[in-house]
């Protein structure tokens, strides 16, 4: 007996939808039209003409702050289970979320005394 039988929709589905998305790529490729042009190398500027170069080098506190949100972001993602199931797990998940949430104290505290949260 095919053990997979209550997956066949989805098999089914997966087929159709990989046609066609197969088939409006190929559409798309071959109806689009094809403009080698000046304009077509420059830099899209909200219809602007492009001042200078398009490359150019961002300071690394922009990266900095970003990279501490998403670690403080990603924190919140994986404590918010973990409060939702606290009573279920008992004193063991509360020292684990205790650990968790020293271990990124420290790391904060690390970037803090690095001067990466200093904007100057």
């Amino acid at each position: 007996m095919f053990l997979l039988q209550k997956y066949d929709y989805f098999f089914v589905f997966l087929l159709i939808i990989s046609f066609f998305s197969i088939l409006i790529f190929s559409l798309s490729k071959w109806i689009a039209p094809i403009n080698k042009g000046p304009e077509k190398f420059t830099s899209y500027e909200s219809g602007i003409e492009p001042m200078g170069e398009a490359c150019i080098q961002f300071q690394i506190r922009y990266y900095m702050f970003a990279l501490v949100f998403v670690i403080f972001d990603v924190e919140t993602v994986f404590l918010y289970p973990w409060a939702m199931s606290f009573y279920n797990f008992g004193i063991s998940s509360f020292i684990e979320a205790l650990i968790f949430i020293l271990i990124l104290i420290i790391g904060l505290v690390y970037a803090w005394r690095k001067g990466a949260l200093e904007w100057s």
